[in-house]
């Protein structure tokens, strides 16, 4: 018998002749609700055969006067549902009928009756399992929910069919990241997500340090077990002098080797002791002080460090290495902002490329946006037409006029012309217009939606509002900067040409009232081997948004964190 391998269980057994290798999924005994629902046919040309499926019940009803009920089940791989029938004969209808219910069912695919907007269903004849759920109190009912309120149900709010269709959209747009930059010969660098450098010089930045738990963790300890007192300082360095008295009698004396060795290892555990002591009656509580001032030199990394509000800096170490690299992962920014274009974690796509001008980097800029736009278009139709529907009837639209359309190309002293012009024609706007300002989302829209009504590349901004790092311009006034501007968002891509010779970033650096020390490394580049080279930011939440049509930007992150709220 130990030679014979185990027979598959029965049902197993029957998935394995009849389920195709299109329909199971490739880790599970189950087959994904899109593999059945999504094809051109609507599933109809799947009848007769035998599957087994999973999901979450979104809708469920009794019929027949509890005879049978009808599940709408859906697993999260694509917006439609899986429509069950399951007879009271299988299972207590009952449990399996309440939203939020988790099932696993195996049976027949039917063609429906005519008239039915479904073209296949599932004739249920085993419940494998039940995750049941009480009605009275699961928060995410099939009534229609706000936003809002899913934010303050963040683990169950991604079964809904906004959330789950942004979960997808944001994965299609990732995935779309590493294809483009992929297929453009950029290599991916992960960049520090705690940094010693700020990147924006703006200061707003969070903390990585250990202090204040150290500091704690000291506190406590104190408590337990006091710190020595003068006096037993005293007694400690009253039996050192003893012991080292009684090695000097022994020497004198001409003792045997063993008891003058003897003694002086009693020598030796008394100077121990009183090492511990000195230690620990330096011992303070709260955070470590030097000069009146924090004393990081006793933190983690020894200096003060921060989370990350940008990975470009460091991306910029390999630019200047191997040509073409890209950086996508978290930023973090301590701004108290409650508005709906601000977290305080967020994702950035940053690209930098040398022997590469400013022209290059919006080229690449804009063929970047395109190629994520076409991306959604081919492989997420479904889900934004479930955006289109719940929140942005233009939603598709833009994204073919944005994946089609040459970006309009302005420089910043024409823009705010322009908005000037609008001004004087009867435009109000709540921030003035002049040359020197950093436009506002007002601006950017006016300029995207009504002037151009296509995406727009704003280039060679004034210096005054832009980072020490960009070029600056032959004028000594402007630096080649861009900004690409995109209905429904304004801002969406940040980039510029960076400040390669060294006497001018150095010069920057001064102006802008930062320290060099912090930014030696980066100088060091200009130093040895220094090369024209650009690039640019993607806000990729800011990116959902414009494709979503979705207002709240806490809405197109799994787990937003912003003033006062980090749940999970």
């Amino acid at each position: 018998m130990g030679d014979q391998a185990t027979p598959p269980a029965p049902e197993l057994a029957e998935m394995a002749i009849s389920d195709g290798p299109s329909l199971k999924h490739p880790f599970s005994d189950r087959a994904p609700v899109r593999s059945i629902v999504c094809r051109p046919d609507g599933g109809a040309g799947l009848a007769g055969q035998r599957v087994r499926a999973g999901g979450w019940v979104k809708t469920g009803r009794e019929q027949g006067k509890g005879s049978f009920a009808f599940l709408e089940v859906n697993d999260g791989s694509c917006p439609a549902n899986l429509q069950v029938i399951v007879d009271a004969g299988v299972a207590d209808l009952s449990t399996l009928v309440q939203t939020g219910t988790c099932v696993l069912v195996e049976g027949l695919l039917k063609v429906p009756p005519e008239g039915t907007k479904q073209k296949i269903e599932l004739r249920v004849d085993k419940v494998l399992h039940v995750g049941p759920t009480d009605p009275a109190s699961y928060p995410i009912p099939k009534t229609k929910l706000s936003l809002e309120f899913l934010r303050d149900h963040i683990h169950l709010r991604a079964r809904t069919n906004t959330i789950s269709a942004v979960a997808r959209i944001r994965n299609a747009l990732a995935f779309a990241t590493h294809s483009f930059f992929q297929e453009h010969g950029f290599l991916y660098v992960h960049t520090p997500i705690i940094t010693t450098s700020d990147c924006e010089g703006a200061g707003e930045m969070f903390q990585a340090t250990t202090l204040i738990s150290e500091a704690e963790k000291l506190e406590k300890e104190l408590i337990l077990n006091p710190p020595p007192t003068e006096a037993d300082l005293e007694a400690a360095k009253l039996t050192v002098g003893e012991k080292g008295n009684i090695v000097s009698q022994l020497k004198a004396a001409k003792a045997t080797k063993e008891e003058i060795s003897a003694s002086v290892a009693d020598l030796k555990i008394a100077k121990e002791n009183l090492s511990r002591v000195e230690e620990r009656a330096k011992l303070k509580p709260g955070i470590p002080k030097k000069d009146g001032k924090i004393d990081y030199g006793q933190d983690f990394f020894s200096r003060q460090a921060f989370l990350t509000v940008s990975g470009q800096l460091q991306v910029e170490t390999y630019a200047c290495a191997v040509s073409s690299v890209y950086t996508f992962g978290p930023t973090f920014r301590a701004e108290h902002s409650h508005t709906s274009r601000h977290l305080a974690e967020f994702w950035m796509v940053e690209p930098e490329i040398a022997f590469a001008d400013l022209q290059d980097d919006m080229n690449c800029a804009e063929a970047y946006v395109k190629y994520m736009c076409q991306w959604l278009l081919n492989k997420c139709f479904d889900d934004m037409e479930l955006m289109a529907k719940l929140y942005d009837k233009g939603c598709i639209d833009r994204l073919r006029m944005v994946s089609s359309t040459p970006f309009e190309r302005i420089s910043y002293t024409e823009a705010v012309r322009l908005l000037e012009e609008a001004v004087r024609g009867g435009k109000e706007f709540e921030k003035n217009v002049e040359w020197g300002i950093d436009l506002a989302s007002e601006h950017e829209r006016y300029l995207t939606e009504d002037i151009f009504k296509k995406p727009v590349i704003v280039y060679n901004y004034p210096k005054g509002i832009k980072a020490f790092y960009m070029r600056l311009n032959d004028d000594s006034k402007t630096v080649a900067a861009m900004d690409i501007l995109v209905p429904k968002v304004g801002e969406l891509i940040g980039g510029s040409q960076r400040e390669e010779r060294y006497e001018v970033i150095q010069q920057r650096i001064a102006e802008m009232g930062l320290p060099l020390e912090p930014y030696e490394w980066y100088l060091d580049l200009r130093r040895n081997g220094t090369v024209k080279h650009c690039g640019f930011g993607l806000g990729f939440e800011r990116m959902i948004l414009f494709a979503t049509g979705i207002d709240n930007i806490r809405d197109v992150i799994p787990f937003p964190r912003y003033p006062g709220r980090a749940d999970l």
